[in-house]
């Protein structure tokens, strides 16, 4: 193998990637992360946005303790939502501690060749590595309904094409979705005097519960332990074991996926999704058409009624579908080598493809290891399989860049 060839590229630069890292880089290997920290947090959602998750489960995967959301925030409690800017800002905060030296840019290849692999970037660098880890997050999967697809960008788009609503403001927008997504956007469109009108397959809208930050004896047993994912005993089970649930069967994984944690609104949104926003649920879409400078929806409900939403543009906030054949920037050939099923890679309890030396971390592996790879929550997870399985069939006798425990501690910079 060439001695100029790195140890590790690392694509994308958010919570899994950041993570996986600051795992590796502890050790003294050579790692190179390509793209802006938390770049698709900060423009891919909108500002006024918060988290869904507890301020315990929104931590990035650290090699030591010390660099957890709470430590950089201390006071945060259970129940208390934490502002999209101070979580992006937390996670800026932990790649310059614990993963420094990142590189802004864009992958635009990734392909077999020199030792391993060639990692093209979009200024034309070539990058020769041993191993790729995939980190890119949900950007590259935002799903849009086939009843939407090939409608022009003005007309339609997705959530996480906006970070800015205010192009919006005094116009007719439908919001297609159920979720915190799709409720939220509505909100912060009525917030900014849009005219949001939800359109939801679901019969009824679901609200999360407030959580109990004190809770009794009785209420733990009864409830179940607290976990990254919410309460209950099985949710403990998906959110703390994930390597478990590699062992279920296909059929058993993707129904958690889809079914952990269904669409629902957060319980402090509630009371700000009032009568400036018209919901219309138990809907199907059936077609969209393009109608003087709008575009017009039909839907159809359980009976066969149909009606037609005419609007101003159509927000999808419909989640994101891993799809193998959408991350173009793996060679076709290399897309071809690694074995998938329903669009996500088959991978090793180590987070490894069936081409040696390329793993999948994030969304692209929550079909093998469950529903918590959805969430920042799993980071930790797949940080320490995937850093402990490089550091294993790395080859020895390079000087390290840094001795193991020599990463600066959370009072390092803070401010």
């Amino acid at each position: 193998m060439s001695d100029s060839a790195i140890d590790v590229v690392i694509v994308g630069a958010g919570p899994y990637g950041l993570s996986t890292a600051a795992h590796l880089q502890n050790i003294g290997l050579d790692v190179r992360v390509i793209g802006t920290p938390m770049q698709f947090w900060d423009v891919g959602m909108p500002p006024g946005m918060y988290l869904k998750s507890e301020p315990f489960a929104s931590s990035l995967g650290a090699p030591q303790p010390g660099m957890a959301f709470t430590d950089r925030n201390p006071g945060w409690r259970i129940g208390q939502p934490i502002p999209l800017e101070t979580f992006v800002a937390y996670g800026r905060w932990f790649a310059s501690v614990c993963a420094p030296g990142t590189t802004p840019g864009e992958v635009v290849n990734v392909d077999r060749g020199g030792p391993g692999y060639i990692v093209t970037l979009a200024d034309g660098e070539e990058i020769p590595t041993r191993t790729v880890v995939v980190a890119v997050g949900v950007g590259p999967f935002a799903h849009v309904p086939e009843e939407l697809t090939g409608m022009p960008s003005w007309l339609v788009s997705h959530s996480t094409d906006h970070n800015d609503l205010g192009l919006f403001r005094g116009k007719d927008v439908a919001v297609v979705g159920a979720g915190q997504s799709a409720l939220e956007t509505a909100v912060l469109l009525a917030d900014i005097g849009a005219r949001p009108h939800v359109l939801a397959r679901r019969v009824r809208l679901d609200w999360n519960p407030r959580p109990n930050e004190r809770r009794s004896l009785p209420e733990k047993l009864r409830g179940g332990p607290r976990s990254g994912l919410g309460s209950g005993y099985r949710t403990w089970l998906w959110a703390e074991r994930p390597g478990l649930v590699r062992h279920l069967p296909e059929a058993t994984r993707q129904r958690l996926v889809r079914e952990t944690l269904p669409p629902a609104g957060a319980w402090w949104l509630r009371d700000r999704c009032d009568e400036r926003i018209r919901v219309t649920t138990g809907v199907h879409l059936l077609k969209a058409i393009e109608q003087d400078d709008g575009i017009a929806v039909t839907t159809t409900d359980r009976h066969g009624r149909r009606d037609v939403a005419e609007v101003e543009h159509v927000i999808c906030a419909t989640g994101f579908a891993p799809d193998l054949a959408r991350l173009t920037l793996l060679s076709s050939d290399l897309r071809a080598r690694v074995k998938s099923r329903l669009g996500s890679p088959v991978l090793s309890r180590d987070f490894e493809s069936s081409v040696p030396g390329l793993y999948f971390a994030g969304l692209a592996a929550a079909a093998t290891f469950g529903p918590v790879m959805r969430f920042v929550h799993g980071s930790g997870f797949a940080a320490r399989r995937i850093s402990g399985h490089i550091i294993r069939t790395t080859p020895r006798g390079r000087t390290p860049l840094r001795r193991p425990g020599t990463v600066p501690g959370p009072d390092a910079l803070r401010t």
